[in-house]
């Protein structure tokens, strides 16, 4: 079974993971040196989840069981960056090309179970305000995608009912649903697309 544990910038992902989890897939940062040019960056990010979910797939072999800190499917961020208005929907529509061609060829996929932590915008503050460990780059911007975050995984959930579990217990790992046969549909990935509120021009699926 693939765990993912998602949610907003400071709502605590990272520490959860490793109060409760043990070994883990750790989250894929922004560097400051990833590629300026769309296509290659759309590259870039998708290589990265591929990478990661190789690395669930192995832990997953190894103990029964991976958690991921954040999605290894990063689709997520670029639709709410469009989403924001905070980056050219032309970068979600390249993201997306690349993410499906990983689906078919069954290098990345959906985890079995996700678990969403959604603080508000205040509590997110404060912990960043807190967290002397750790620097948050762009932090103004990216807490504003706990909207469009929220409205992700609510789309998959009304899609695929049960995979995403609304709360990070401070008593540890929730009772997890049942393991999928579906991770790696492409069909379900058009599907969630299809369903989210839309953007201001068509997605290209092809």
């Amino acid at each position: 079974m693939i765990v993912v544990v998602e949610g907003p910038t400071a709502a605590g992902k990272t520490s959860w993971c490793r109060r409760y989890v043990g070994r883990f897939v750790p989250e894929a940062a922004a560097t400051g040196r990833e590629p300026a040019d769309g296509v290659a960056a759309a590259r870039h990010w998708v290589r990265t989840g591929v990478q990661r979910w190789s690395a669930a797939l192995e832990l997953e072999r190894q103990d029964g069981i991976a958690f991921c800190d954040t999605d290894p499917v990063k689709l997520h961020y670029a639709w709410g960056m469009a989403a924001l208005g905070l980056a050219p929907r032309a970068q979600f529509d390249r993201e997306l090309a690349v993410t499906r061609e990983a689906f078919r060829s069954r290098r990345l996929g959906f985890a079995d179970a996700v678990l969403v932590s959604l603080p508000d915008v205040e509590t997110l503050r404060q912990r960043r305000d807190g967290d002397a460990t750790r620097r948050r780059r762009n932090f103004a911007a990216h807490v504003q995608l706990r909207e469009p975050l929220q409205q992700w995984y609510a789309t998959l959930s009304t899609l695929s009912p049960g995979r995403v579990v609304w709360d990070l217990p401070f008593e540890g790992v929730p009772k997890l649903p049942e393991p999928r046969t579906d991770r790696c549909a492409v069909e379900l990935l058009d599907s969630l697309v299809a369903a989210l509120p839309p953007l201001r021009t068509p997605v290209i699926t092809s």
